[in-house]
């Protein structure tokens, strides 16, 4: 690719980076207060998770093994 187009497609991908997490900077400050995770999935979506669902998860698998 030319050089000036290697600056350009740069330019335009901070661009487009900084545009991103600012639209979804309060959901994303509001997701780290909580401990949550926070997964980018495109442009201006999110994958918002609380890690407070893996407990729930093994705790029934635990409550499936003593029942089997």
């Amino acid at each position: 690719m030319h050089p000036h187009g290697t600056n350009w497609l740069l330019l335009i991908k901070t661009h487009m980076n900084m545009a991103d997490r600012a639209l979804c900077a309060d959901q994303d400050g509001w997701a780290y207060e909580l401990r949550w995770t926070v997964n980018r999935t495109g442009f201006g979506a999110r994958h918002y998770r609380d890690p407070r669902f893996d407990l729930v998860r093994e705790l029934e698998e635990v409550g499936r093994a003593f029942t089997a």
